[in-house]
């Protein structure tokens, strides 16, 4: 049975991965590492997740925040690699 905090990541994965879709050419722009991308999707990460909860975040919940949009990000480029060796 997944457990609350499971059941949260998922929710808070769902509304990362919303945020990188709607800024795909960013993505793009991180996957070769181009500056600024990283940290356009930490804010934008923070921002999608404060209007989620309605409250502005404490600081460790920014870094979860970021780390989870990391994993988004790293996701999308495995997801692009398999796409170009396929």
């Amino acid at each position: 049975m997944p457990s609350e905090q499971d059941a949260g990541d998922a929710a808070l994965d769902r509304t990362l991965a919303d945020v990188a879709d709607a800024h795909p050419e960013r993505v793009a722009g991180w996957i070769r590492n181009e500056p600024g991308h990283w940290g356009f999707f930490a804010g934008q990460a923070v921002l999608a997740v404060r209007q989620l909860i309605g409250r502005r975040l404490e600081d460790p919940e920014r870094r979860y925040v970021w780390h989870r949009m990391w994993l988004v990000l790293q996701q999308r480029r495995r997801e692009c690699e398999l796409g170009e060796l396929g």
